[in-house]
Parts: structure tokens; sequence; C-alpha cells
């Protein structure tokens, strides 16, 4: 198994191992906090754990995928495309849910879960179909999974989402304008990982050039948003009366 090593050099195998031991690390801590949680809370604190938990088993399984397939000719192996939107169809949606459990309390309405969900899923299956199924078409593909991106963003900028947190606490207007940040600084690195990996022959083709690698870009927006969403819960069920 001389092929599964990660050598000194193999920054993407590298940043998958990390990504593997963060997320594992978080949904532990989590888990563990459940219990010192108000139960108003609770729910909340768990989908932060079941978000970096399913990311853990995911990166695990990513790691080795990517690992097996290093060649002399190919030294950074292949992507795990198709394991990396499944591990996202399964966690960014409940990313979004976070939304409408910490509004609920100001009246918050189940058809604004779903408006989240399913924008989310547009999102998604946009961008696998414009990554890995029609590469041809990969910046209208792109197009339409940033759409389905700003209007979640609107949501919780200016929509529902920003008129319930006006309604809420201070601590959940403060979690909601955190979280707002994460969606629209640290959500604004996977475009960039979507550029990068699909610019071969599109408009866009001198991000190519550039000599970056979509999995480490994928990588470190993974453990910065998925963490980093779970840690504002967490701080805001610490804080909130």
């Amino acid at each position: 198994m001389e092929h599964l090593k990660i050598a000194s050099d193999n920054y993407v195998a590298f940043t998958f191992f990390i990504g593997t031991m963060a997320m594992m690390a978080a949904s532990v801590f989590f888990f563990f906090e459940l219990g010192n949680t108000k139960p108003e809370w609770r729910t909340s604190i768990l989908v932060s754990g079941l978000i970096t938990f399913i990311a853990a088993v995911h990166y695990y399984y990513m790691r080795d995928y990517n690992l097996g397939t290093i060649t002399p000719e190919n030294l950074d192996g292949e992507s795990p495309i198709f394991f990396r939107y499944v591990d996202w169809i399964l966690t960014v949606p409940l990313m979004c849910v976070e939304f409408y459990l910490i509004t609920k309390k100001a009246g918050a309405k189940i058809n604004l879960l779903w408006k989240l969900i399913f924008a989310s899923v547009i999102m998604l299956v946009t961008g696998y179909f414009g990554e890995a199924v029609y590469k041809g078409n990969a910046a209208i593909w792109g197009l339409v999974s940033g759409l389905a991106y700003f209007y979640i963003v609107y949501e919780v900028w200016m929509g529902d989402v920003a008129k319930l947190s006006k309604a809420s606490s201070p601590s959940v207007q403060k979690a909601v304008n955190s979280l707002l940040k994460f969606v629209v600084i640290g959500w604004a690195i996977y475009p960039i990982g979507y550029l990068v990996g699909t610019a071969d022959g599109q408009w866009y083709s001198f991000m190519a050039n550039l000599g970056w690698n979509m999995d480490i870009i994928y990588n470190i927006g993974d453990a910065v948003n998925k963490i980093g969403f779970g840690l504002v819960i967490y701080s805001l069920s610490r804080t909130e009366k």
C-alpha cells in the first residue's frame, strides 16, 4: 500500500488529512457538549455535529480515493468530485437548516426552511453538472449555480432570515450576522475552486494558469465554513438566555 502514503510535498492529500481530523474533532466536541446545552438549542448543536461528522466520513474516503489515483504523471491524484458533491448535498442543506432553527423563536415558518434547502440543492446539482457532467458548458451551469447561491445570500442579508433576525434577541442577531459573513465571504471560496477546476476551454481559461489546486481550495473552504458555522451556533447557545 505504498501509494497510500502521503508524501511530504503532497499538499492536496495533506489538506484532505487535516480536513478529516478537524471535522472529526469538531464533531466530537459538538456531540459531547449536547448534554451541557439548553434543551431549546440542542437540535442546533446536534445539526452542527452532524454536518462536521458527515464531512469527516467523506473526507476520510476522499483522501484514500485521491491517494489511490496518484501516478508518476499526476502527482496530485484525481479529484473526488462525485464524493465531494455527495458530501455537499447532505451538509449544505443542513447548514441552511441552522438559519431556520435559530430564527424559529421569532416566527420562522417551515416554508423558509424549504426555500433555503431547495436553493441549496439547485446550487449544488447545477454545480455538479458543470464540473463533472457537461464540462463544455461549465460557465452556464456555474451561472445557474451562482444565481441559487445569491438567492440564499439575499434571504440571509435582506430577506426573511434578515427580517426574523431583527425581531429576535441581540444574541440571535449577532449569530445571524456572523453566519451571513460565512455565506458571503466563506462560501465565496467555492466559486474560485469551481473556476479553477473548470477553466479549460472556458472564457476564464486563464484561471488554469494560476497554479492553484481546486481540491486545496475546496478543502480550506469546507474546514472554515462547516466548523465555523458550528462554532457560531455553539456560541449562540451559550449566550442566549
